[in-house]
């Protein structure tokens, strides 16, 4: 009962150590994609043109 309960033990950490890595890897990247979002907003907020009559959107 013992080495069952103990690879039990060690199967379910190192699973929950992978599932934390991945999501703070996935995190770490949406952070990134967010960042690079806002600076390509940013871009087209400052380099619109001038004759848009105050709108700053398409539609």
């Amino acid at each position: 009962m013992g080495t069952s309960s103990c690879s039990t033990g060690l199967v379910v950490t190192t699973l929950l150590v992978l599932l934390l890595f991945g999501a703070g890897f996935a995190v770490k990247i949406l952070w990134w994609v967010a960042i690079a979002v806002l600076v390509i907003w940013l871009i087209g907020f400052v380099a619109r043109p001038k004759n848009s009559s105050g709108r700053w959107y398409r539609w």
